[in-house]
């Protein structure tokens, strides 16, 4: 087991980050870490990586005590942070050998010039990291995070500032990344976990709400979508009195979309709702339940 967190609880003064949080990671996992803001993931993740020590509860990371094996955890850990700290007055190679001088590492001149190809900076590789866009500064802390060969990965937010074309090829590199190693990523991309995360952990205000895989977490949470279109008036505040409906989004003008409570059936009560009114129904349709969705009933 590369991750294993058990009880973990966190306190600033008398304000509690973390409370009794416990899961495991397995190497070859890619999970994904998820809370909303101020859910305290960047404080599990500072645990874990030494950055701080928990108030109670225990972290071990490929068999290491975080807090009493801090020097060995930190040889086993790749972590790229939420604020990417960079020199930026360094060039790209000055810096990857500077990191990897850190880690000790003898081939450091090949292992700088592999972490380029693999991340995809050479076109920049000249350059000070201070003439780099956000997305190559991105790239230039997933290559210092991965220099060193770690088995575990903690990635937060590692996609941040990039373009389409760039998500892609990182989003490409992470899946190949975890193959072989442990990554754990926390990010607000919706579309970002089900393309890259085998398994999602969703925290709320400290707590633990949800560990599952992305499809299991949509059938332990299965509710109805529909989507609705019609002419005429209609007062969102309506739709949600109707009985199963447990939230209504207002798209557009007459465009719905509307979530029941798990165990109900919406498709009738909809259709009874329209024609009662004499609303023209331009379109109605259910909709696959996203994670986003699910994220939010969670998290709200």
């Amino acid at each position: 087991m590369s991750i294993s967190a058990k009880n973990i609880t966190k306190f600033y003064g008398a304000q509690a980050a973390l409370r009794d949080v416990s899961f495991s990671v397995e190497r070859g996992e890619i999970v994904g870490f998820l809370g909303p803001n101020g859910a305290g993931k960047s404080t599990m993740m500072k645990i874990i990586t030494c950055y701080l020590p928990a108030s109670e509860g225990e972290v071990l990371v490929a068999g290491h005590d975080v807090h009493k094996q801090s020097i060995q955890v930190r040889q086993k850990v790749g972590y790229l942070p939420e604020n990417n700290p960079l020199y930026p007055e360094m060039y790209i190679r000055e810096y990857l050998r500077f990191v990897a001088g850190m880690y000790g590492l003898k081939n450091k001149k090949a292992r700088v010039e592999e972490m380029i190809e693999l991340v995809g900076l050479q076109v920049e590789s000249h350059k000070q990291i201070g003439e780099l866009s956000k997305g190559y500064r991105q790239r230039v802390g997933l290559a210092q995070a991965l220099i060193h060969d770690p088995e575990v990965l903690i990635l937060d937010e590692p996609t941040s500032g990039l373009d389409p074309n760039q998500l892609d090829d990182i989003r490409a590199l992470i899946r190949r990344i975890g193959k072989e190693k442990t990554v754990l990523l926390s990010t607000h991309i919706m579309q970002e976990v089900e393309a890259i995360c085998d398994r999602v952990i969703i925290i709320k205000r400290g707590e633990l709400v949800a560990d599952s895989s992305v499809a299991g977490l949509k059938a332990e949470t299965e509710v109805e979508t529909f989507y609705l279109h019609v002419s005429g008036s209609l007062d969102v505040r309506e739709l949600r009195k109707l009985e199963g409906v447990s939230r209504v989004e207002l798209i557009a003008e007459g465009k719905f979309r509307i979530h029941g409570h798990k165990g109900k059936s919406l498709g009738g009560t909809i259709s009874r709702f329209t024609a009662s009114r004499n609303l023209v129904v331009e379109e109605m349709k259910k909709e696959e339940r996203r994670l986003e969705d699910i994220f939010k009933t969670l998290t709200t």
